[in-house]
């Protein structure tokens, strides 16, 4: 088999890694790739990103399957554009992928089937945002409705920062076109939880939980970040939370694909928050977490290609899915600044030491030399038996890679609540 996976981060590095363990996959190319990617031993990057190269590319290399790991792709139709073509492809079609290019759409989603979630309005006029705001309790949550790269999130304390955060979105356009529609929605405190899984549409499979850190500082303060670290499974999600999650959304959430007539194969990621009403839904994403990604797959015991291939074939009923009862954790070093300004360029050592898996997501391969190429560099992971052993583990390795100005969360897995 030859593969094509499509992103440049950790998240497909670790597909990438992940995918090329299938003994019948030969090749494994990866558009655009990193300098991860580039040194896998099944591994080659394709200096490539728009639709149209990816399926020039994917028809000229007979690609046997093609995994989509950006949702800015998923959002602008390139699975229903590799069908067109009979290429197999694992994600959602244009239709589907709006429960992610949409919080909009996927928060009407939600209240028309039922999923539970925070209360919400939407707004496509930042005066009528406003108006309604002085009517709210805070905090409250401003979210531009489009695709902002995890960063288009803004909780707001008082009524002077809904404001800002409305001219911010809306005016200023500072998430670009992503902020022509905001949501406005009640303010759920508690602990997150995030649940991959896989659909055909007839199904969803729930993977293991995870735990994403998502604010540049310690004990969660500063700035949204893409993910400064996860582990596996979620120390939060008991079973009373799964099984809450199982009625009260995943379940509602297969009726309502099903009612709206989406068909498709693919992932469907549950941004979760548990407190002591219940269990709610932040958001879908309609594709792999990154950084959650790269703890959950390397606790996947079943063979990867193989499920992707049961969800492409309508038989993810019949999957028999298996995980190892260890622990990870990931720990994401970044480059000085992020996720404001940061520079690039600077070489990489070290990571011959590590001891457990480094997965790169901002660095690129030049003249044999990793740099770095991103404000987050490198994802460190690691297993244990536990989620102390995982969490020690990874720190371990983390001191023994070295570049310029690199900066890491030191709390990564600790449990405050």
């Amino acid at each position: 088999m030859k593969l094509l996976v499509v992103g440049s981060g950790g998240r497909e590095h670790a597909i990438c890694w992940k995918v090329s363990q299938n003994k019948n996959v030969e090749k494994v190319f990866c558009a655009p790739g990193n300098g991860g990617t580039a040194t896998l031993p099944k591994g080659e990057n394709v200096n490539i990103k728009g639709i149209d190269e990816l399926l020039a590319f994917a028809v000229k290399e007979n690609i046997d399957l093609t995994i989509v790991g950006s949702e800015e792709l998923l959002v602008d139709g390139i699975v229903d554009k590799f069908q067109e073509k009979g290429l197999k492809i694992f994600g959602p079609d244009k239709k589907a992928a709006l429960l992610e290019g949409s919080k909009a759409y996927a928060k009407d989603f939600m209240k028309k089937y039922g999923v539970k979630t925070a209360a919400y309005e939407v707004f496509t006029c930042p005066e009528k945002a406003k108006e309604y705001i002085k009517t709210c309790e805070f905090p409250l949550v401003v979210k531009a409705s489009g695709l902002a790269a995890g960063k288009g999130v803004l909780i707001c304390q008082n009524l002077e920062e809904a404001m800002k955060a409305v001219d911010e979105i809306m005016v200023d356009k500072v998430f670009s076109s992503a902020g022509e529609q905001i949501v406005v929605e009640e303010f759920l405190d508690g602990v997150e939880a995030s649940i991959l899984s896989v659909t055909d549409s007839k199904v969803i499979l729930p993977f293991i939980s995870a735990k994403d850190h998502k604010k540049i500082g310690e004990k969660e303060t500063g700035l949204n970040t893409g993910g400064m670290g996860t582990i596996a499974p979620n120390p939060y999600v008991t079973k009373e939370v799964y099984d809450a999650f199982i009625t009260g959304i995943m379940n509602p959430t297969l009726e309502g694909i099903k009612a709206e007539g989406m068909n498709f194969a693919g992932v469907i990621f549950f941004g979760l928050m548990i407190n002591e009403k219940g269990v709610y839904l932040l958001e879908y994403n309609m594709r792999m977490g990154d950084p959650e990604t790269q703890v959950v797959l390397p606790l996947l015991e079943s063979d990867f290609v193989e499920l992707l291939e049961s969800g492409l074939e309508g038989k993810l009923d019949t999957a028999d899915v298996k995980w190892s009862s260890k622990s990870a954790c990931c720990v994401v070093l970044a480059s000085g600044g992020y996720p404001e300004a940061y520079k690039k360029g600077y070489a990489i050592t070290g990571i011959e030491k590590a001891d457990n898996m480094v997965f790169v997501a901002g660095a690129k391969l030049e003249n044999g030399e990793l740099l770095t190429n991103g404000g987050r560099v490198l994802n460190v992971v690691a297993v244990g038996d536990n989620l102390e052993d995982a969490r020690a583990k990874a720190y371990a390795d983390a001191e023994k890679v070295e570049f310029k100005d690199k900066c890491y969360r030191k709390d990564i897995g600790v449990l405050y609540r």
